[in-house]
């Protein structure tokens, strides 16, 4: 989520902190940008008229908590009246919103759906739903809009299927994954996306040019398993899908925009603030008719982050993962000996020998090659994938069933001791390493 403050009409938390009670009028239209401090959890209630978050509806007079660091915005259409209690980094109100076009944009793929759904379901072309893909520069909402349009759908009673991209932040599960998950209730508004069937492939670090062809790969897998499903459930098959991309969106990262645009086969390509990228799209997917490529202005909520900001926000993702969001979970320590578990990577390692090659010629290390790791101390600190695999060779093409987080190993005992979700053994033997860590405050 990219909101939070940046100034704006009618300021009135500024950058000192605002703090206790607080009554918030809101006109229609408009809405209260809210960045919650460091420190303290915020309550917030909906006192009178509707107000979204979102795209999630508010429930009337309930305090809903959110936890410290969280931007949101609390958007109405008609007006409202909203009570605050806590102390906020920022908090203050603007009338200047780009939702008209955003629920516009809902509007059409809400009648795509229908037709979707009306159609005769042995007609594959005409029975697929709308295939929506967000893309944009670094901090531009995608994350936000992407949020708005499964929420509104699944108010509707559609089941959307969210494929997370995005292997810096990630909105699914942690950062360094692509993921997809079905939406089938409006995105709670502190919870965020609901876990409970993700698709998951670990791509194992947090920026693409780490392996270029890898990250295509999984982009490949994840499309296939999505089209089987598919296949087999006209419902989800007439919700479409809704995919949220990284800001990376020059050179290779174009590239892979492409790529990810072909693979999973988006029909409608909405362009966040970007008319040098939204030009670039149109030109290059005008031969592919049935591809729309739409530019959206982007929210000024939005705040730019840093590289500094960004990590840390990984690292609380992680740690979200291991202790929930409010620090109602109890991940536990286990002990494995060495010889139960296998830590395998992937890419490096020669291609082929360099008495294959022309003379001259270099050996390229080989993007796909998964290859076995030692256990050592060089996986301390780091978040390991516990892979569904039943055999090496099938590690790249299987989804995972969740992380561990490695504390300690022992190599006069043998032993390696790690944090996972929860007690007992391991789904899986073979774990995959990249170089996604976590130093556990």
């Amino acid at each position: 989520m990219a909101y939070g403050g940046g100034g704006g009409a009618g300021s009135v938390g500024g950058s000192s902190l605002a703090s206790a009670m607080k009554l918030v009028k809101l006109e229609r239209e408009s809405e209260l940008r809210i960045e919650v401090g460091n420190d303290a959890p915020l309550r917030l209630r909906l006192l009178n008229g509707t107000a979204e978050i979102f795209g999630t509806e508010l429930p009337p007079q309930i305090w809903l908590n959110f936890p410290p660091r969280l931007k949101f915005a609390v958007f109405t259409w008609y007006g409202a009246t909203i009570e605050m209690d806590g102390a906020t980094e920022t908090d203050y109100t603007a009338d200047e919103t780009p939702m008209v076009s955003y629920v516009n944009v809902h509007a059409v793929l809400e009648g795509r759906r229908s037709r979707a759904k009306a159609s005769p379901s042995d007609d594959s072309e005409s029975s697929q739903g709308p295939r929506v893909i967000v893309v944009g520069p670094t901090d531009s909402g995608k994350s936000t809009l992407s949020r708005m349009l499964l929420s509104w759908a699944a108010k509707q009673g559609w089941k959307p299927t969210f494929v997370d991209l995005d292997i810096g932040q990630g909105s699914i599960t942690i950062p360094g994954c692509i993921a997809a998950t079905p939406i089938e209730m409006p995105i709670d508004s502190v919870e965020g996306i609901p876990l409970e069937m993700p698709l998951v492939y670990f791509y194992g670090h947090t920026t693409p040019s780490n392996n270029i062809e890898l990250y295509k790969v999984l982009v490949k897998e994840l499309a296939g398993m999505l089209e089987r499903q598919f296949a087999g459930n006209a419902e989800s098959r007439a919700a479409g899908m809704v995919i949220n991309t990284m800001g990376w969106i020059e050179g290779v990262g174009y590239d892979l925009l492409l790529h990810s645009i072909r693979t999973l086969k988006a029909n409608v390509v909405l362009v966040l603030g970007q008319e040098k990228l939204c030009s670039m799209l149109k030109e290059v997917l005008k031969s592919e008719p049935k591809v729309d490529v739409v530019k959206l202005q982007r929210s000024g909520g939005v705040v730019s982050r840093n590289a500094k900001v960004r990590q840390k926000a990984r690292g609380f993702r992680i740690r979200e993962y291991f202790y929930g969001l409010t620090n109602d979970l109890s991940p536990h320590s286990n002990i494995a000996n060495f010889n139960d578990l296998f830590v395998y990577r992937v890419g490096g390692g020669p291609q082929a020998p360099r008495s294959a090659l022309p003379i001259g010629a270099e050996p390229a290390a080989d993007p796909t090659r998964v290859v076995p790791v030692n256990m050592n101390r060089d996986l301390l600190h780091l978040v390991l994938a516990v892979s569904f695999a039943k055999e090496p060779d099938e590690i790249i093409s299987s989804n995972v069933a969740g992380f561990i987080y490695v504390t300690d190993i022992d190599i006069q005992r043998k032993k390696i001791t790690y944090l996972a979700p929860s007690a007992g053994e391991l789904p899986s033997k073979y774990l995959i390493m990249g170089s996604l860590t976590w130093l556990e405050t």
